[in-house]
């Protein structure tokens, strides 16, 4: 069976990061498959990774970088599905310069990207945008807001109460 959702990140240092979205793809019953492939140093296995997801039953990609952070972008170059880009906290810039990289993508070439280390809402976009075309998952998706608004709206009252 395949693995609808990819999970590429620039480094094995990544996943710390990138693993909230694999978590949360499992919570909602998607399988993923995790890579490591650099923009820069692999830049071969990308593309080919890139071109062919497609034909292996791919249907998103969730692409984790830090610093430069071309790997989203690139990966979104070479393929036809929807890429989600999930900026890595930094060192040097906190993760601003890889978040400015992702979101300044050239118009045709668009990467969906979350907040700085939002993993988790990678994981969660996939499953929304898979749920488009899948009925039960949609429910699922539909199911996991309504406990979202359920806990904040517990939340509230217990503030309320204080």
């Amino acid at each position: 069976m395949s693995k609808p959702v990819g999970i590429l990140m620039g480094s094995d240092s990544d996943w710390p990061t990138m693993k909230a979205a694999a978590k949360v793809l499992r919570e909602f019953g998607i399988a993923s498959g995790a890579r490591v492939m650099s923009a820069h140093r692999t830049p071969e296995d990308v593309a080919e990774y890139a071109r062919t997801a497609h034909a292996r039953g791919i249907r998103v990609i969730i692409a984790g970088a830090g610093g430069a952070a071309h790997l989203a972008g690139m990966v979104a170059a070479f393929t036809p599905l929807p890429v989600i880009g999930v900026p890595i906290e930094s060192k040097a810039l906190g993760g601003l310069d890889s978040l400015l990289a992702m979101v300044q993508m050239p118009t045709g070439v668009p990467v969906a990207t979350v907040a700085i280390g939002g993993a988790r809402n990678a994981g969660i976009l996939a499953a929304q945008i898979l749920g488009t075309g899948d009925q039960a998952l949609r429910a699922q998706v539909l199911k996991f807001k309504r406990r979202l608004a359920e806990k904040s709206r517990a939340k509230s009252q217990k503030l309320s109460r204080l």
